[in-house]
């Protein structure tokens, strides 16, 4: 009995064991499923979030170009350090180093630290984008702890060249100013993400690309770094010699609209951060953001437009009396009495009261018309960010003498890329271009915008020959300053007093600026020159614009290899005729500071010349025109020049006058050279050019 009931206790106590063991097993075979098999991912992915590293792989940003290839904006490879705060063996030893090398807060960088250990966080960024030198020294340092990883910096090879044309990026390498905001979507590209393997101490071991990051297009800018040199190296000496606040000077193509230059002054590094103390207007693209009232230089949209809808010719003689006249409310001035001069002469002469009977002429309709035509008022389209279209108020918001300010540059505000892109309508024949930046997004050229007929072929060339006077006359605002050695070329000055909106009047302070094109045949370039706070005689238009146009246009036709279309040895022009010129160059506010309203006056030493006439085209240089067709050239008595020599100015515009020959004279004094040379035959439409020297 006692055997029989210790077996059976055995036998229970065994299939308890064998029950438990089963249960048992059961569990742990239900978990290992559950582990593996239904929570598997779960599971994997807690491994995955201790073993591995998920890391953004940038995308490489496209790099920019200059149109000949040379680079402008680049992104090369550097170190970025990190540590993980939790194997750091001593919190207070890691900051010393760090910051020691870095040139970090070393009380900043150990909180940090110390707080990233409290709260178990095991990676902290300590430096992003390590200079060359401090890459070398933390890689030198026999410690384990420190993590590199490379990320992309933006370079700019050139410094200061084309900064405001570049701009820069942020941070993350994000456009922040320039063709790096304007683009930025098309250089940027698209990241991509990698996965890193690491041991016990979060060293990286494997690697594997999850996503590939996808590199941005690189962009070649119409820009010309040999002539951006050029721009930027006149106006910043022009700033600095005439003492104003900032300059800009546009380079164009005509034709297409291809920015060559676009220099402002003052300028900043890109590849440096901005800080306090710096310039607020070195970042300031001032040729396409900041408007300015033009002044006189807009005469050539006046002329324009009454070729095109008046009956007004070169040659039509407009009375501009003794000098002076009155409007509501303010009395408009030239600085002398002309009297009676041609609508040329009104140009050259930059004649206010002139300008403002030849708008009177046009009315005020067609006067709104043609502005806008030429594109004021309204954005140029260029690929640039923060471009101002300007102000040109609407037609029913113009005042009573908004007609005649209009006409002679004021109660309207441009920018520079806008008066560069009036001007190349006049260089080319009457188009407007839509001003081009880029040239290529990657291997694919950038379309170029078909340009819009805005007047007539045979106004703009008219409007041509007169501005190439303003420059060869010796009345014209640009005689002095902006001839070119070996290169016709043609323009408008523009010396406009500064408004004070406080005040409301206008100060000592001029925007002067000229705006050209050479050579005057076929024009290659457009240079639009801009100075903002001239002061004094030399701070206008002429003395202080003029030379930054002389110097750019000479050498961008040099690099462009442009022929040369006059004979390079013309003596200088003199010194006594440039210190006349500068003493009668008055601006378009009066100098006492009240709305009254002068005019430069161009006329080179008017003792001797008050008696001389230019010569005009009896017949009218646009009275045979045809549209679509060069203008026919005038015909003229005389097959035989006669020898000009060892004559004054005087005797030879009489004589020119009296035969009906058509002369440019160059220079004060005798005559000392002339071309063609005495006894040549004139052909039509020949002019003979008379150099004088005392």
């Amino acid at each position: 009995m006692d055997a029989a009931v210790a077996r059976s206790n055995a036998v229970r106590r065994v299939n308890f064991l064998v029950a438990v063991l089963l249960v048992w097993s059961t569990a742990i075979v239900y978990k290992l499923v559950s582990i593996q098999v239904f929570q598997h991912q779960k599971y994997l992915a807690s491994a995955r979030k201790q073993q591995e590293i998920r890391i953004d792989l940038p995308a490489i940003r496209g790099s920019i170009f200059d149109r000949n290839g040379h680079p402008l904006a680049l992104s090369v490879s550097v170190d970025s350090v990190s540590i993980n705060p939790l194997n750091v063996p001593n919190a207070s030893v890691a900051a010393e180093l760090l910051a020691q090398n870095l040139n970090l807060d070393q009380r900043d960088l150990y909180e940090k630290i110390k707080w990233c250990r409290t709260n178990k966080r095991g990676f902290l960024v300590i430096k992003h984008k390590l200079t060359y030198m401090e890459s070398e020294r933390l890689r030198s340092l026999p410690v384990n702890w420190i993590d590199f990883t490379t990320e992309s910096q933006r370079h700019y090879p050139g410094g200061q060249i084309a900064a405001h044309v570049i701009g820069g990026v942020y941070k993350k390498e994000q456009g922040a100013a320039g063709i790096e905001k304007g683009m930025d979507a098309v250089l940027r590209g698209t990241g991509g993400t990698v996965r890193m393997l690491t041991d016990v101490k979060r060293h990286g071991i494997d690697s594997r690309v999850e996503t590939p990051s996808q590199p941005g297009n690189s962009l070649q800018l119409t820009i010309d770094e040999r002539i951006q040199f050029v721009a930027e190296r006149e106006i910043q000496a022009a700033v600095a010699k005439h003492h104003c606040r900032s300059g800009s000077v546009v380079v164009m193509n005509p034709y297409n609209g291809e920015i060559l230059a676009l220099a402002n002054y003052p300028t900043y590094d890109p590849n440096t951060q901005p800080k306090q103390g710096d310039n607020p207007m070195s970042r300031f693209d001032l040729g396409v953001s900041v408007p300015f009232e033009p002044g006189s230089i807009f005469k050539v949209m006046t002329l324009s437009a009454a070729l095109e809808t008046t009956k007004l010719k070169p040659s039509t003689m407009i009375a501009t009396g003794n000098g002076a006249l009155a409007l509501p409310g303010r009395v408009v001035h030239d600085t002398r009495a002309h009297g009676t001069i041609s609508m040329e002469e009104v140009l050259v002469e930059s004649s206010n009261i002139g300008a403002i009977k030849i708008g009177a002429e046009v009315g005020r309709e067609k006067m709104f018309e043609y502005v806008r035509r030429f594109g004021f008022g309204q954005r140029s389209g260029i690929p640039l960010p923060a471009e101002s279209g300007g102000l040109l108020r609407k037609l029913d918001h113009w005042g009573t003498t908004s007609l005649a300010s209009i006409s002679m540059g004021q109660e309207i505000s441009t920018t520079s890329i806008q008066l560069a892109r009036a001007c190349a309508v006049i260089a080319n024949g009457g188009l407007l271009v839509k001003p081009k930046l880029v040239l290529k997004r990657g291997d694919t050229p950038e379309p170029t915008e078909q340009p819009v007929r805005i007047i007539r072929p045979e106004t703009a060339i008219t409007m041509r020959r007169m501005m190439e006077n303003v420059v060869v006359s010796p009345h014209g605002t640009g005689h002095q300053y902006c001839r070119l050695a070996g290169y016709t070329s043609g323009g408008k000055t523009g010396s406009a007093q500064i408004f004070d909106t406080k005040t409301r009047h206008y100060t000592h302070s001029y925007n002067a600026s000229f705006m050209g094109f050479a050579p005057v045949t076929n024009p290659a370039v457009i240079v639009m020159v801009t100075l903002n706070g001239t002061t004094g005689v030399a701070g206008f238009g002429g003395p202080s614009a003029g030379p930054v146009f002389n110097a750019v246009a000479t050498e961008a036709l040099r690099i462009l290899d442009v022929p040369k279309d006059l004979p390079e040895n013309l003596p200088a022009p003199d010194d006594t005729q440039i210190a006349a010129n500068n003493a009668n160059d008055l601006p378009i506010a009066g100098l006492d500071g009240d709305r009254s309203i002068l005019e430069e006056d161009p006329t080179a030493n008017p003792a001797n010349l008050a008696a001389a006439a230019w010569p005009q085209d009896p017949q009218g240089p646009a009275g045979n025109l045809v549209a679509g067709a060069p203008p026919s050239p005038p015909a003229y008595e005389g097959p035989v020049v006669p020898d000009f020599r060892g004559k004054t100015v005087r005797e030879v515009v009489q004589e020119s006058s009296e035969s009906g020959l058509p002369v440019l004279v160059a220079g004060t004094g005798i005559a000392q050279a002339q071309s063609p040379q005495p006894g040549t035959p004139l052909t039509t439409g020949t002019r003979v050019r008379v150099q004088f020297r005392r």
